[in-house]
């Protein structure tokens, strides 16, 4: 039998069926449909209350003895992790990167340098073309729940698009993880092509601000442009 720490594991995955409510909550906001409100939300889940939160060396400590236990920590939470350096953030994005097979190879930015260089650097999106965009991010101490990146797009000053990317909770391993975005179609036309302000938030469900920036885009004939 599993011992009432046991259970709040089980309660984690109560918690993720809510992030995947969320998620959907989201997307709706981005088509304008209206937005269920928070009590609709803890509805979902009758009498659903979120577990308090637990380090990884906390959860892996949990019943030790407990065979089956150790198999479930395992799949869900992958090997303990190294030591890391205490320095370090919880979560590092490195990489924001346009794929797009129409393009002439990967459009990178680099996200571990000068931030504030970006601003007075302009990334070319070919007008039409279908896109995906790739969250390269690491995850070093403490699972975090409910990444999200979030893009608010600016022409002459006034926002003409946001979209929120739903990327989900992740736990702690020396590897990157990568997130790829749906297939999004670039507008087109002679009214859309020019500059862009992007202001960019990746960011969980506690709102921490893990890296913001601020970048240029340019909607062209071209990719040369």
């Amino acid at each position: 039998m599993l011992g009432l720490d046991a259970c709040e594991l089980g309660a984690q995955l109560l918690e993720l069926l809510r992030l995947a409510l969320c998620a959907r909550v989201l997307l709706a906001d981005k088509d304008g449909a209206p937005t269920p409100s928070d009590e609709v939300l803890d509805e979902a889940v009758p009498q659903y209350q979120a577990p308090g939160k637990k380090s990884v060396l906390e959860i892996w400590e949990l019943d030790p003895e407990d065979e089956s236990l150790a198999k479930y920590k395992q799949a869900l939470l992958g090997a303990l992790p190294p030591a890391m350096d205490s320095s370090l953030p919880n979560v590092q994005v490195t990489r924001l990167t346009l794929l797009s097979e129409q393009a002439p190879g990967p459009i990178t930015m680099d996200l571990t340098g000068d931030l504030a260089a970006l601003k007075n650097q302009v990334f070319i999106l070919k007008e039409g073309v279908d896109y995906k965009l790739k969250i390269t991010f690491k995850v070093n101490k403490e699972i975090v729940s409910g990444l999200k990146c979030l893009h608010h797009t600016y022409r002459r000053g006034l926002r003409v698009d946001k979209a929120i990317y739903m990327v989900g909770s992740y736990g702690p391993r020396a590897q990157e993880y990568e997130f790829v975005t749906p297939v999004e179609e670039a507008p087109r036309g002679a009214l859309v092509r020019g500059p862009y302000v992007v202001k960019s938030l990746f960011t969980d469900d506690d709102w921490t601000d893990h890296v913001s920036w601020e970048w240029g885009l340019q909607v062209s004939q071209d990719w040369k442009d």
